[in-house]
């Protein structure tokens, strides 16, 4: 879609080296431009303003997510200086900030097939939650109690905001600010019957505290990134590097590819049910 919308704006070798896909969040368009191309950043912001006609802001991502908040550095190119917008998935509404809290759109599929894997009366614990996209569809969908925590203080606010915007969830989600190893520490220790692992960078350093957040035979979703020279390797590496390094007793029960996140490197998940 996006190298139609530039026909004509670039050359066709400035084409190919343009990334083939943007993210569209409600009516902001966020987009990686390759260094070559910088020079034409405004001119490819403002060709994308008026040919997605449902767009109002056009912002150039400048740095990948980073730090213990899952920010971003954006940059304008077209329309209205607003980074908030609202954004529809599953039935759920959210109210979405692009620069103050991490989000993608292309974990649509996946928080659809954690909320269909939920039984009623789980008690869901989401370690690095977000703006409780995951926890809000999970509630939405199934009769479950979701513990929806994150560090970053705006994330916590804008989840709590959208706790309220879903009114009407056969569950509940309950917003926590704060670092999850130390809450679950503190008043979360075997309580899930499910743990959410949303930060594949880093999920081995908090392993362990999901371990303790889960009772004996829960379920532990372990999202990683991994490398593989193929794609349909993917789930057996992350599958072989989750028994490496899982210290307990447990049995796998699914391994698969999330999304592409680069070449020759994958988001993967794992299930594990835990026996402690």
């Amino acid at each position: 879609m996006l190298k139609k919308a530039l026909e004509g704006v670039l050359t066709l070798q400035e084409s190919q080296e343009l990334f083939s896909a943007f993210d569209q969040i409600g009516n902001i368009i966020v987009l990686r431009i390759p260094d070559s191309l910088l020079a034409k950043k405004k001119v490819i912001g403002q060709t994308l303003l008026s040919q997605v006609k449902t767009t109002k802001s056009v912002f150039y991502q400048s740095s990948s997510v980073d730090g213990s908040y899952r920010t971003r550095s954006l940059e304008l190119l077209a329309g209205e200086d607003t980074t908030q917008t609202e954004y529809k998935e599953h039935g759920c509404r959210f109210t979405v900030d692009v620069q103050k809290a991490f989000f993608s759109p292309r974990l649509s599929t996946e928080r659809l097939r954690i909320a269909n894997i939920i039984q009623n009366g789980d008690i869901v614990i989401n370690m690095f939650a977000g703006i409780g996209m995951f926890s809000i569809i999970a509630a939405k969908t199934k009769k479950c109690t979701v513990y929806s925590i994150d560090i970053n203080p705006d994330a916590s606010k804008l989840c709590s905001q959208n706790i309220l915007m879903n009114k009407k969830m056969l569950g509940k989600v309950i917003s926590i600010n704060g670092d999850a190893a130390q809450i679950i520490k503190e008043r979360l220790q075997d309580t899930a019957t499910r743990t959410l692992m949303l930060l594949p960078e880093r999920s081995d350093e908090f392993l362990i505290s999901a371990i303790a957040a889960t009772k004996t035979r829960g379920t532990i979703h372990y999202y990683a990134h991994t490398r593989a020279e193929k794609r349909l390797e993917a789930p057996q590496i992350a599958k072989q590097h989750f028994v490496k390094v899982c210290p307990i007793q447990h049995t796998i029960q699914t391994s698969k590819n999330v999304r592409a996140v680069g070449p020759r490197y994958y988001q993967t998940v794992v299930d594990a049910k835990i026996l402690k």
